[in-house]
C-alpha cells in the first residue's frame, strides 16, 4: 500500500488530524452510547443498574490499560492494523450480548466490551508519535476526545425518538453497527501515514517497542516525577469520566428537566476548539525543555479553571452553562497535553529509550482505577448527595492536589535536566546524529 509523501506539509498534517479524529470518535461509537440511557427503576447489588453497568464496563477499559503497559509499549509496526481491527471488532460483539442476554444478566457484556477498548488509543497514537508536529496532529485523538461524547449522546436521543422500539439494550449495538464502515475507512487512511524521518528522530528520538529492562530503567531512573504525573492524570481521569457519565443526571439537576439536548454537543465543540488552539500551539516549540514549559504552564491554566469555575457556580456568579463550559474547557486543558505533549518532551528531552504509550497506559490503568473508585464511593457514602454537588466537591480537591503535585513535577523535572542548561538556544542532539543538519 503507497504510503503518503511529503510528512512535513500541510496535507500531511491534515490527512493525520482527520485519520486520528475519525478512528478514535469511531471507538467511542462502540463504549459511549450506552450510557446515555438511564435504566430508570433497574437495580442490582443494590446498586442503580446504570452505575453497575458504568462500573463494569470501566473495570474492563482498566484492565485493559494494564494490559496496554505491555501490548503497546511492545507493539510492532506490523501489528497495528490487525490488532486495532480485532479489538473493534470483539467490543461488537460484545455489545450484542449486551442486547440478546436479558437483564440483569447482561451487565457481563460490558465488561467484555471494555476489555479491548482500552488499547485502541495506544495503537492510533503509534501512528503520530515522536514527530517534530506530533502535538498538532495528534490532536485529531484530542478533539475526538472531547468532541465525541457529547455528540454521541445527541445521536443516541435522536435515534431513540425516530425509532422508538429500539431498547436501550440494543441501542449500543445499533449505534455501533452504523459506525463500523466509517472505522474501516479512518483505519485504512491511519494505515498509509509514512514512518517518522530522519529529522523527526533527531527531534523527538526514535520511537522503539520497548523491552522489559527499557521499563525498570525509565521507572528508576525518573520515577518523582513520573509519580506526580501519573497522580494529576488519575485525577483528571476520575472526574472527566464522572461528569461524562453523569452528564444527564447533572444537567437534570443544575437546569431542570427542560434543557436542549444539543447542550450536550454544543458545549464539547466549543471546548474542543479552544483546546485545539492552545494544545496546538505546543508544536511551535523546537526546544523540548520549553515545549515542557509551555505544556505546563496550559496545564495550569486548565486545573485554575476547573476549580476557578466551580467557585463562581457555587457563589452564583456564574449559571449552569458557564460553569459546565469552563469546567470542561479547563478539564482538557489539564488533561489532554498529558496524552500528547508532556511525555513526548520528557522523551525528547532526556533521549529517553521509550514510547509514549508505556507512560500513558500506566497512567491510564491507575485513573480508572480512580474512577471506579469515586463511583463506589459515591454509592455507599454519598448516595444522598446530588452528582452536580459530587461534581462540585471533587472539583476543588483536583484544583488543589493537582497544582502542587504539578509544581513538584516542575522543580523535579528542571533539576534532573540541569540548570546550567536551561538557557542554551540549542538542545543536545542524541547519541550519534551529531552531523545531522536540521531543516525546519
Amino acid at each position: 500500500m503507497k504510503k503518503l509523501q511529503n510528512p512535513a506539509g500541510v496535507f500531511f498534517v491534515i490527512w493525520c488530524l482527520l485519520a486520528s479524529f475519525g478512528t478514535y470518535f469511531c471507538m467511542y461509537a462502540f463504549r459511549k452510547p450506552f450510557n446515555t440511557g438511564l435504566y430508570a427503576n433497574l437495580e442490582l447489588f443494590g446498586l442503580g443498574y446504570k452505575t453497575v453497568l458504568i462500573i463494569t464496563q470501566v473495570m474492563g477499559y482498566m484492565i485493559s490499560k494494564f494490559i496496554g503497559i505491555k501490548v503497546i509499549s511492545e507493539l510492532k509496526p506490523s501489528q497495528r492494523i490487525r490488532l486495532i481491527a480485532g479489538l473493534i471488532l470483539f467490543a461488537e460483539t460484545a455489545l450484542l450480548g449486551f442486547a440478546l442476554v436479558p437483564y440483569p444478566y447482561n451487565f457481563v457484556f460490558l465488561f467484555l466490551n471494555g476489555l479491548p477498548l482500552g488499547m485502541v488509543w495506544g495503537v492510533i497514537f503509534s501512528f503520530l508519535e515522536g514527530r517534530r508536529f506530533t502535538e498538532i496532529i495528534a490532536m485529531g485523538l484530542s478533539i475526538s476526545i472531547i468532541a465525541a461524547s457529547g455528540v454521541l449522546k445527541t445521536i443516541y436521543l435522536e435515534i431513540q425518538d425516530l425509532f422508538p422500539f429500539i431498547t436501550e439494550f440494543w441501542m449500543p449495538f445499533t449505534i455501533g453497527l452504523l459506525f463500523i464502515p466509517l472505522f474501516c475507512f479512518f483505519v485504512w487512511m491511519l494505515s498509509v501515514i509514512p514512518a517518522p524521518t530522519d529529522t523527526d528522530k533527531l527531534l523527538r528520538v526514535e520511537r522503539q517497542p520497548m523491552t522489559p529492562a527499557d521499563k525498570s530503567d525509565i521507572v528508576r531512573h525518573y520515577w518523582p516525577g513520573l509519580l506526580c504525573i501519573l497522580l494529576i492524570y488519575c485525577l483528571l481521569t476520575t472526574m472527566r469520566d464522572f461528569r461524562d457519565n453523569f452528564s444527564v443526571e447533572i444537567w437534570n439537576e443544575i437546569e431542570g428537566s427542560h434543557w436542549s439536548r444539543n447542550i450536550l454537543a454544543q458545549t464539547e465543540l466549543i471546548s474542543t476548539a479552544i483546546v485545539i488552539v492552545c494544545v496546538g500551539a505546543l508544536s511551535t516549540f523546537r526546544s523540548n525543555i520549553r515545549g515542557l514549559w509551555a505544556t505546563q504552564a496550559v496545564m495550569i491554566i486548565g486545573i485554575l479553571m476547573t476549580g476557578g469555575s466551580t467557585l463562581l457556580f457555587h457563589q452564583h456568579i456564574i449559571g449552569p452553562y458557564t460553569w459546565m463550559l469552563s469546567l470542561g474547557t479547563g478539564l482538557f486543558l489539564a488533561y489532554i497535553p498529558i496524552q500528547v505533549a508532556l511525555f513526548e518532551r520528557l522523551i525528547g528531552m532526556f533521549k529517553m529509550k521509550a514510547n509514549a504509550g508505556f507512560f500513558v497506559y500506566g497512567c491510564d490503568a491507575v485513573g480508572y482505577l480512580g474512577s471506579v473508585g469515586l463511583l463506589l464511593y459515591r454509592e455507599f457514602f454519598m448516595k444522598d448527595l446530588r452528582w452536580s454537588r459530587v461534581l462540585m466537591q471533587f472539583s476543588y480537591v483536583l484544583c488543589i492536589t493537582c497544582l502542587a503535585l504539578l509544581c513538584i513535577a516542575f522543580v523535579y523535572f528542571n533539576r534532573k535536566y540541569g540548570i546550567t542548561r536551561l538557557w542554551t538556544k540549542e538542545e543536545p542532539p542524541a547519541p550519534g546524529m551529531q552531523k545531522m543538519s536540521v531543516h525546519l
